[in-house]
């Protein structure tokens, strides 16, 4: 088995060898380091990835769980092709804002749509009005105790072929941490449990940026 220590220089390195999607984007990055939750912004090289993922996939409809600031929204957007679709459910109207700015100024306007509010319940919503399989692909990135419900009503709604995306569920390596028993660390560790015996489902656990789980709808 081989492993690489992610070094500081190896990252740069990294980083230097990724696609720019576009320039707005580094832009976003820097108004959310001031933010004293900005950790919560998925990485550059994980945005490119999902962006490359949704392409070759020709995506045409995508739901995301967990906007944020909008940095996987506009990496995942740019992706679609002009009559294509974007939804993202989020709670914090602040943080919605600043997304659907950052989602202007990429051009992805008449594209993204965010909808505020508890997402199991939009899902729930979004299942009575699309109907079920009406998704390519699916970005799972919110409170991690509610992350098996996410998925379930996710994978409803998602095509034969589609995939859904989940990120942290390396979780800064509690999930290997037995003394690490609180509540998000033990949801996620339930979470990556059953879908490694979901029947339903083709999976591979990505030691990217925190951890991307990326499973195939059989």
């Amino acid at each position: 088995m081989k492993l690489i220590q992610m070094t500081p220089a190896l990252y740069e390195y990294v980083a230097q060898h990724q696609t720019h999607l576009h320039p707005i984007l580094p832009e976003l990055v820097l108004e959310t380091r001031r933010r004293p939750d900005a950790g919560m912004q998925i990485s550059p090289e994980q945005g490119v990835f999902m962006h490359t993922l949704a392409r070759v996939m020709g995506a045409r409809r995508i739901l995301e769980v967990g906007c944020f600031t909008g940095y996987s929204s506009i990496c995942l957007g740019l992706a679609l092709p002009d009559d294509g679709e974007l939804i993202s459910c989020d709670v914090n109207p602040e943080t919605a804002e600043v997304a659907r700015r950052y989602q202007d100024l990429a051009g992805l306007g008449k594209k993204a749509k965010i909808v505020l509010g508890a997402a199991s319940l939009t899902l729930d919503e979004l299942f009575k009005s699309q109907g079920p399989e009406s998704f390519d692909l699916a970005f799972i990135d919110a409170d991690k105790e509610n992350y098996e419900t996410y998925y379930e009503k996710c994978l409803k709604l998602l095509r034969t072929n589609g995939v859904i995306l989940v990120d942290n569920v390396l979780w800064s390596g509690s999930v290997v941490d037995a003394s690490d028993q609180s509540p998000s660390t033990r949801a996620i560790r339930a979470f990556n449990a059953k879908v490694r015996t979901d029947q339903r489902v083709d999976l591979n656990l990505l030691p990217l940026s925190d951890g991307i789980l990326m499973l195939r709808k059989r």
